[in-house]
């Protein structure tokens, strides 16, 4: 795997917002191509949003809860050059009992992020979004819990750990990606999308997925592999094996490092500084260097 030089490095460590995550570094695309194949593979960037937990209130906690979500697509419409697509890594809502209320915070939701010039956008259910009826609501509004898809030589790969309330991908959902698994070369960069972790993060705040194992020792096997999650609700970067995982921040309120507080509870807002810990992520591959970067971005500049 090709290294960053010093001098690489260095520039992008001078970069506002920047972050060098050696474990994406060729994962995703590069490394695992082979000569006859590096023509089909094309350099290319997505954008990351996670957790916007559309319908939250609570004016100590973010008292722009109505304004994070509408400030995040305006950034992203801004960006010099529009992504590929933009991609929203569950909890796009926040949790009601009411089934209508549900209905109306998707619909509301998906009508601020139908505002993103990006012509392709991809959705994945949170807990919040999909665990009170099994992702029934969800569906009818964004369609499958899990799928794939491909894109400019890397392999897609949407994961559901949340609409079972025992947080577990499950038997059935294994075997698909199973069979998803086999028809790929063993070489094929693949990029795993889910909300929670694949990996016992913290599991006394549900940061964790039960049976998180079975994927894991299904994706083994391929050599180019990198997970992207939301739920804990800042950056946190983990290696299993040679499979790299990096959480993102959420679009609504941070929470707490893993195990630092007494319990799991949202960050207070700072009136000093507004939207700490608050931003999405560009993540950039550059198939012909074998690098890739991530880039953090801020809800707003102000």
């Amino acid at each position: 795997m090709n290294e960053f030089d010093r001098r690489d490095f260095l520039k992008l460590a001078g970069l506002g917002g920047v972050v060098f995550a050696s474990g994406l570094r060729a994962r995703v695309l590069g490394d695992g191509l082979r000569k006859d194949e590096e023509t089909k593979a094309e350099e290319f960037y997505f954008v990351q949003l996670s957790d916007t937990h559309w319908g939250f209130d609570g004016p100590k906690v973010n008292p722009d809860a109505q304004g994070t979500l509408k400030k995040a697509v305006a950034a992203v419409n801004s960006l010099d050059t529009q992504p590929d697509f933009v991609v929203f890594t569950g909890d796009l809502t926040h949790t009601t009992d009411d089934p209508k209320a549900r209905r109306e915070r998707m619909a509301e939701f998906k009508e601020i992020v139908s505002k993103l010039k990006v012509k392709t956008v991809r959705f994945m259910a949170g807990e919040h979004d999909a665990s009170l009826d099994r992702g029934e609501a969800y569906q009818e509004f964004f369609g499958d819990l899990h799928y794939s898809f491909d894109h400019k030589g890397a392999h897609f790969i949407v994961l559901d750990n949340v609409s079972d309330p025992q947080a577990i991908i499950g038997e059935a959902q294994l075997k698909w990606l199973q069979a998803d698994l086999k028809r790929l070369k063993r070489d094929t960069p693949i990029v795993a999308l889910t909300h929670r972790p694949l990996f016992d993060l913290y599991p006394q705040w549900d940061w964790a997925t039960r049976d998180a194992a079975a994927v894991i020792d299904a994706l083994m096997p391929y050599p180019n592999v990198t997970v992207f999650y939301g739920h804990i609700h800042q950056e946190h970067h983990h290696l299993t094996g040679h499979i790299a995982h990096h959480a993102a921040k959420s679009l609504m309120f941070p929470l707490p490092a893993p195990g630092s507080a007494p319990k799991r509870a949202p960050v207070p807002w700072d009136p000093a500084a507004p939207y700490k810990g608050l931003g999405f992520r560009e993540v950039e591959a550059e198939v012909k260097k074998a690098k890739y970067e991530i880039t953090e971005l801020p809800v707003t500049k102000g």
